[in-house]
C-alpha cells in the first residue's frame, strides 16, 4: 500500500500545482492584453479552436461553470463577433458556439498561450508518463470535485 504524502512532500505537490496555474494565468494575461480579450473568452476562443463546436452546458461543463454564466460570457462573445451560435439542425432546443473568422483569427495569433506551453511539456515526457499523469490529474479532479460539493452541501445544510 502507498503512503499518503504528507507534510514537505504535501506541500511540494501543492506548491508545484499553484505554480503552474499561476503562470498559465500570467502568460494568458499578457497574451490577453496583446490580442484584445478576457481570459475566459482566451480559454472560449482556445476550446472551440481545438474542439470545433460546442454547446453551453458542454461549454459550462469544460469551463466549471454555471450555464447562466456561460450564456453571458456567450453573449459578450457574439456581441464581440469572436462567436457565433447555430442552431442544431438534429434538436432545435440546442445551439451550438462555434469561433467566427474573427475568433479563429485570434487562436492562430496566440503565440505563447499556457495551453502550447503545457502542450509541449507534456509532449516531452514517454506516452507511458502522459498516461500517467493524465489518469493522476483526472482522479485529482475528481477529489477536487467532491471535496468541492461536500463544501457547498455543508453551507446549504447551514443556510
Amino acid at each position: 500500500m502507498f503512503q499518503k504524502a504528507k507534510g514537505r512532500d504535501l506541500d511540494l505537490i501543492i506548491e508545484t500545482l499553484v505554480y503552474l496555474q499561476a503562470e498559465g494565468r500570467r502568460l494568458a494575461r499578457i497574451e490577453c492584453e496583446r490580442v484584445g480579450v478576457s481570459p475566459t473568452q482566451l480559454n472560449v476562443i482556445m476550446l472551440l479552436d481545438q474542439i470545433e463546436a460546442l454547446t453551453c452546458s458542454e461549454l459550462g461543463r469544460r469551463l466549471a461553470t454555471q450555464n447562466s454564466t456561460v450564456t453571458g460570457i456567450v453573449d459578450r462573445m457574439v456581441d464581440a463577433g469572436l462567436v457565433k451560435r447555430e442552431q442544431s439542425q438534429e434538436d432545435r432546443r440546442i445551439w451550438h458556439i462555434r469561433l467566427t473568422e474573427r475568433g479563429s483569427q485570434i487562436a492562430r495569433q496566440v503565440d505563447v498561450a499556457p495551453w502550447a506551453i503545457l502542450r509541449r511539456a507534456i509532449n516531452a515526457m514517454e506516452p507511458s508518463e502522459q498516461k500517467q499523469l493524465f489518469k493522476l490529474l483526472r482522479g485529482l479532479a475528481g477529489e477536487v470535485a467532491v471535496q468541492i460539493e461536500k463544501a457547498n452541501g455543508s453551507k446549504r445544510e447551514k443556510a
